[in-house]
């Protein structure tokens, strides 16, 4: 865990986010630091995913501020409008673990690491080849570089794509929810990669409902609920000694199952 009071990577300001008139995400001031872990909480439907989904601009926001990388996130109005710059420059810098492991089922798992790279960053087919196998052996699974996703389990799968967002070397890793597609006893391999990315000082976004992990690996726990930053702090602090009383009740309602 590598958090501290230095350079901010991710700055939001009073950022505001609707789906018609549903207000998703209300008034959120939120910066994450370089080397720091964050571990994103909340009940279903309470805006979590949609905020880290901001952050690569895979969702919109309507009105506030999203700095990323010293890059500004253009808002809704501005890309309706045509002003993407940022946007381009940002994704180039952020990589994504969706819940889906999103791997082209055609490809091999080589293939689909080396991709990216040779497309986006003009990388050599040998140049990528040899850094898609250093990603594979990081994740565990060099033996695996022929196959195709198919044949390969959920946990496999989700390692892989890990290995492909680490392909573009990004400044920011964003996980929404790794691990809930797959069964339990796959959970702790993708698990053990994360640890792994937070103990080398990978800044880290995670959505998740694993809270012992959280309590493991996070330098900050943030609690959203209704669509607001509810409560923040160090997950002893969270998890020890929650503020508020719906944050009370939400970790007895999980930690029950």
């Amino acid at each position: 865990m590598n958090g501290s009071a230095g350079e901010a990577i991710v700055r939001m300001e009073r950022l505001n986010k609707f789906y018609g008139s549903f207000h998703v995400l209300r008034d959120i001031d939120l910066s994450v630091t370089r080397g720091e872990v964050v571990v994103v909480i909340g009940a279903s439907g309470s805006g979590k995913s949609t905020l880290i989904r901001c952050v690569n601009g895979l969702e919109e926001y309507h009105s506030g501020t999203l700095e990323v990388d010293g890059f500004a996130m253009p808002s809704a109005e501005e890309r309706e409008f045509g002003e993407v710059r940022g946007l381009r420059d940002i994704r180039r810098r952020v990589g994504m673990v969706f819940q889906q492991f999103n791997l082209f089922p055609h490809l091999s798992v080589l293939r689909n690491i080396t991709l990216g790279p040779m497309r986006v960053r003009g990388k050599s087919r040998a140049e990528a080849e040899r850094q898609a196998m250093r990603l594979l052996e990081r994740v565990g699974l060099r033996d695996q570089a022929q196959k195709y996703p198919g044949a390969l389990s959920g946990g496999q799968q989700q390692r892989v794509a890990i290995a492909r967002s680490l392909a573009m070397e990004p400044h920011l890793m964003l996980f929404d929810e790794p691990t809930s597609a797959l069964d339990p006893e796959l959970v702790g391999e993708v698990l053990d990669v994360m640890r792994a990315l937070a103990d080398e000082g990978m800044t880290m976004m995670i959505v998740t409902h694993e809270m012992g992990f959280a309590r493991q690996v996070a330098d900050r726990v943030i609690y959203i609920d209704q669509g607001r930053i509810a409560e923040t702090g160090s997950p002893g602090q969270f998890f020890d000694n929650p503020t508020s009383e719906r944050a009370r009740a939400f970790l007895a309602r999980v930690l029950a199952h």
